[in-house]
């Protein structure tokens, strides 16, 4: 058998024994691969035209994700357990971001309106959609290869609804129970909740000496993080330019903040603190990152009593074309709870987060997350994340075998695409289809007609 197909398929048989019956198990393996594999919009009856099932019956794969009994979080514990030896000894640096996909049906239970993430900043629009909560872990590869940039293997991947809200008719209980329950399920406290799963997890998987850094973006800068203790894990945000922070009073009286207070933007243009250089792998090769770092800060209306760290990073340029002038990116300001590693560390995890955003782009565009036709209350939230679970071994499977580089395996690329240094998602499910189609009957794990494939994607 091929060795992407080989190493992929390995990884996703250590998913049986999280289901109750090992029929189950070869059950949600192969819609995997049918979804993968599968032409055209990534609907569960297409992955069964895949599978070569057209013709039977298919009340089995539905109820897979509407009855079955699994946890959709068992089915990243392989990826966790494989790529963690590929980070670094004493820290896993997880990404968070939330993300949409949008729905058409109006009987699904947990859709609803919500702000559209595509709308221009002079006016938002509405989307009708799911909204997930998405973990990954950031893979530095670059600290094997040079040339290679970090992966983002995803984790978590976890529905976060909205809380219908009453109707007109509500009496007053019922809104103040609305009310209560808005702050109790929100994005906020799933997330704290997800990262204490995240980290049972990792003690199961014999990773309880490493500490996790949840690197998150504007959203995840809040009270509801900063303020909870979190066993073993650290948070690192991107913070407001106007964000007022404050040092400790001086000792002696009962005033524990300083009556002084500053912003982060007033740091980044003092002189009071000053630049410092880093060596950091950001866009394709190491560069130098100047940033400003303030130890021993807080933050009276996020942090509460907590210490915290300010990272400063100076706008970093860059230009269209070879000759032209440089332009100049927004600066950032961090806030994290880590008071003790190095800032090179922690400005490190912050650009490789931005693996995170390819994730997304890969699993809306290439793979039709959110495409399957179902709006069963258990199957929303389960079907996309078992395809996000195979999507992740997927791309461990890549670093298995091929290091993450693009050899000569791969199919040539078109000619805008010839500088490429590494297979894109793309890249793996064609190559993922080639193998299979390759292979002989007895490996093969089931028989594809590419031609009648085509003739339905075209439909």
């Amino acid at each position: 058998m091929p060795l992407l197909l080989n190493a992929w398929l390995a990884i996703l048989r250590a998913w049986i024994p999280a289901f109750g019956h090992s029929r189950s198990g070869e059950r949600a393996i192969e819609q995997a691969m049918g979804a993968l594999l599968t032409l055209g919009r990534r609907t569960l009856s297409r992955s069964l035209w895949t599978l070569g099932r057209h013709h039977q019956d298919w009340s089995a794969d539905y109820k897979l994700h509407s009855r079955a009994s699994w946890n959709a979080a068992d089915l990243f514990q392989p990826v966790l357990e494989r790529a963690a030896g590929l980070c670094a000894d004493s820290l896993l640096v997880i990404a968070m971001d939330d993300t949409r996909i949008r729905k058409t049906g109006r009987k699904i239970l947990t859709a609803f309106y919500q702000r559209d993430p595509l709308s221009p900043k002079f006016r938002f629009n509405l989307m009708w959609g799911l909204r997930f909560l998405h973990l990954s872990l950031l893979v530095p590869l670059y600290r094997h290869n040079a040339e290679v940039p970090p992966r983002s293997l995803p984790v978590r991947f976890l529905e976060v609804p909205a809380i219908k809200k009453p109707g007109k008719r509500a009496s007053a209980a019922e809104l103040e129970a609305h009310r209560q329950a808005v702050k109790e399920h929100n994005l906020s406290r799933t997330t704290v909740a997800l990262l204490r799963e995240l980290r049972q997890a990792a003690d199961t998987a014999d990773l309880g000496s490493r500490t996790i850094l949840a690197v998150g973006d504007g959203s995840f800068c809040n009270r509801t993080l900063f303020r909870q203790p979190l066993d073993r894990v650290e948070i690192l945000a991107r913070a407001r330019r106007d964000c007022r922070l404050c040092r400790a009073a001086q000792p002696g009286g009962r005033r524990f903040y300083s009556t002084e207070q500053f912003t982060c933007e007033q740091i980044r243009q003092g002189e009071t603190v000053p630049w410092q250089q880093s060596h950091i792998f950001h866009g394709g090769q190491w560069r130098e990152v100047r940033y400003k770092e303030l130890a021993s800060v807080y933050w009276r209306c996020g942090g509460a009593k907590r210490p915290l760290r300010l990272l400063v990073v100076a706008p970093v340029p860059y230009s269209s074309g070879k000759g032209q002038r440089k332009y100049y990116r927004e600066a950032a300001f961090l806030l994290t709870t880590d008071l003790l590693r190095p800032a090179t560390v922690i400005l490190q995890a912050y650009f490789d987060r931005w693996q995170i955003e390819v994730n997304h782009r890969d699993m809306k565009d290439t793979l039709g997350i959110g495409q399957a036709q179902l709006r069963s209350i258990r199957s929303v939230p389960r079907q996309p994340a078992m395809l996000v679970a195979a999507y992740s071994a997927l791309l461990l499977a890549s670093i298995q075998v091929f290091g993450d580089t693009r050899t000569d395996v791969f199919p040539s690329l078109p000619k805008w695409r010839r500088n490429a240094r590494r297979p894109s998602c793309l890249d793996l499910v064609t190559l993922l289809r080639l193998q299979v189609a390759s292979a002989n009957g007895s490996a093969a794990p089931f028989h594809i007609r590419w031609n009648t494939l085509v003739l339905a994607a075209s439909a």
